[in-house]
């Protein structure tokens, strides 16, 4: 458990009708997305059928040198991947693409979210003989997919019959030898869009992959939507559109995703100046310089600042070459990260009355470095406001708060958490308010972590750190 929250994946795919050299458009999609994902990635190009595919552990600029570029070929289709693993799993074993060869040809799939029935599926699975090598719900889908490809009559028939099986949140991108699949779940818990590149359509989880490649945004993947795209054309399948509540991550537009990204139809930037502005009609405090923590605290920031009134300052400057605190393995080397990630600008702080704006507190222990470093540059007060609401429950869809034990305000109120910190007072947004971050209004949005209220019925118990122990288990007596 880390102190932000984590996102686990962004997913690209593009597919043209000719062959052409796809893979550096791919490159500079996940180059795009590489804020969902800084622990591994991976391409896979399709050339009439044959299948190439590089993953590794990595940045996509490590990973993805002049040399292996050059492996990958021309083709078709192609689909890439950045993702973040849980600590205790083995990152170069889970890195996608996934792909799998069966006996009605090959398939390759990208998955962004998570499930809530794989221990059911991966159990009944195994008996009828699967053999796993990953501890991803990525491979539970892939299996329950080819599964249902025995029988079907198409890959994207199997698909929509996955979707009867497969619960929680997926956004997938799945590629065939001659197709390209988007799929979103029914709840749309994680976002899934379309473009188009001239005469080529691209698919991604934000829409700021589009814009790094000069593609231009289409729309909105629907909740339970299946979008189908090969030499023919392109065709939607809505078998499973509208049957439960809308119900996406509402942090997408507090944390996860680049404010430069139109999700749902909104604007993550404008989100992150709504939540600002509802943050200081809640939460209002005689200051002298509000003060985002950089990057998602920024937009929050002015947002306040216009609606109160009180000046902007960029009182923190971030390292351009420190990624996300919580990649850090360790909690030293966290602790370590913040102070070469962030410094204070003393000239913006020394005698003044800060508000210091921060999308998330999970476990308090960035707040409080965070607190100290602005302390010592010489602010006389430290007014903390948060762009959202207090996290008390674990989310099953794809981030990494599995539980409550390290969740800060589960087992401490608002004041005792701002002496914790150290600061002089602390406001987080509502949950009324977090609803309507979207300027066109309620979106549905998953508000699961903040106030209990599942969309859907969740497991009973983690079983994914059974499967992790297992596999490590396994790798030291191989040792």
């Amino acid at each position: 458990m880390f102190d932000k929250l984590k996102e686990e994946c962004g997913v690209f795919g593009m597919f043209s009708k000719e062959n052409i050299d796809i893979a550096p458009y791919t490159y500079y999609a996940l180059f795009a997305l590489q804020h969902r994902g800084q622990e591994s990635c991976g391409i896979v190009v399709n050339d009439d059928g044959i299948m190439a595919l590089h993953k590794n552990v990595g940045l996509v600029n490590e990973v993805f040198t002049p040399e292996i570029m050059a492996t990958l070929g021309k083709g078709n289709i192609s689909i890439g991947h950045v993702r973040y693993g849980t600590t205790g799993t083995r990152p170069r074993l889970n890195a996608q693409p996934l792909m799998v060869n069966h006996i009605k040809g090959s398939m390759a799939l990208a998955h962004n979210g998570n499930l809530i029935n794989d221990a059911e599926l991966r159990e009944e699975l195994e008996l009828e003989g699967s053999i796993f090598h990953t501890t991803s719900d990525t491979e539970v889908i892939s299996y329950v997919i080819v599964k249902e490809r025995l029988t079907a009559s198409s890959i994207e028939e199997a698909v929509v019959r996955a979707m009867d099986r497969i619960k929680g949140a997926y956004s997938l991108l799945i590629m065939s030898p001659t197709k390209l699949i988007a799929v979103r779940d029914p709840n749309g818990f994680r976002p899934l869009c379309m473009g188009r590149l001239g005469e080529n359509y691209v698919f991604a989880s934000e829409s700021c992959a589009f814009d790094a490649m000069g593609a231009t945004f289409i729309r909105d993947i629907k909740p339970g939507e299946v979008v189908v795209v090969d030499r023919e054309g392109i065709r939607c399948l809505e078998t499973h559109c509208n049957k439960v509540k809308r119900s996406m991550c509402v942090f997408e537009y507090i944390y996860f995703a680049r404010p430069d990204s139109v999700i749902d139809g909104a604007s993550v930037h404008n989100a992150r100046l709504r939540a600002g502005a509802f943050l200081a009609l809640e939460h209002p405090i005689q200051a002298d310089v509000v003060v985002g923590v950089p990057d998602s605290g920024i937009d929050a920031a002015i947002g306040y600042s216009r609606q109160s009134g009180i000046p902007y300052g960029i009182g923190l400057i971030k390292s351009k070459y420190i990624g996300r605190t919580f990649i850090q393995p360790n909690q030293a080397q966290r602790e370590n990260s913040v102070r070469l990630k962030l410094n204070p600008i003393a000239s913006v702080l020394k005698d003044k009355r800060v508000i210091l704006i921060d999308d998330s507190i999970v476990r308090g222990t960035t707040s409080a470095r965070l607190v100290k470093l602005i302390r010592e540059a010489g602010a006389k007060e430290v007014h903390m406001r948060i762009s959202a609401p207090p996290f008390r429950f674990p989310c099953y869809f794809g981030t990494d708060i599995d539980s409550q034990e390290n969740l800060i305000a589960t087992n401490h109120t608002i004041d005792e958490i701002g002496q914790m910190i150290g600061v002089d007072s602390l406001g987080y947004l509502s949950v009324d308010s977090v609803k309507k971050l979207a300027e066109n209004g309620d979106n549905g949005f998953c508000t699961a972590c903040f106030s209990g209220l599942y969309p859907v019925e969740i497991p009973k118990s983690n079983h994914k750190s059974k499967y992790e122990r297992k596999i490590s288990e396994n790798k030291e007596s191989d040792e």
